[in-house]
């Protein structure tokens, strides 16, 4: 229905989906290596989710994410 592809990586190949190595790094900014999640909120999650969601993507002519789907479900 969303006329998305999916992909499948191999474990331990990073370079196969460089996407998600950027997610990575742009959650690393919220939590650091080494946090100890006991301390993390879910709300704090779901407030990082919201942020990366909310964030333009080149990619998509600098439209968010979560709009585009508003599109496609609306």
């Amino acid at each position: 229905e969303l006329n998305t592809k999916v992909y499948f990586a191999h474990p331990y190949c990073s370079w196969e989906k460089g996407a998600i190595e950027n997610m990575n790094g742009l959650i690393r900014q919220y939590i650091p290596k080494k946090t100890d999640f006991r301390g993390i909120s879910r709300l704090y999650v779901k407030n990082i989710i919201e942020k990366l969601n909310n964030r333009p993507r080149k990619k998509n002519g600098f439209r968010k994410p979560k709009d585009m789907i508003k599109e496609k479900i609306a």
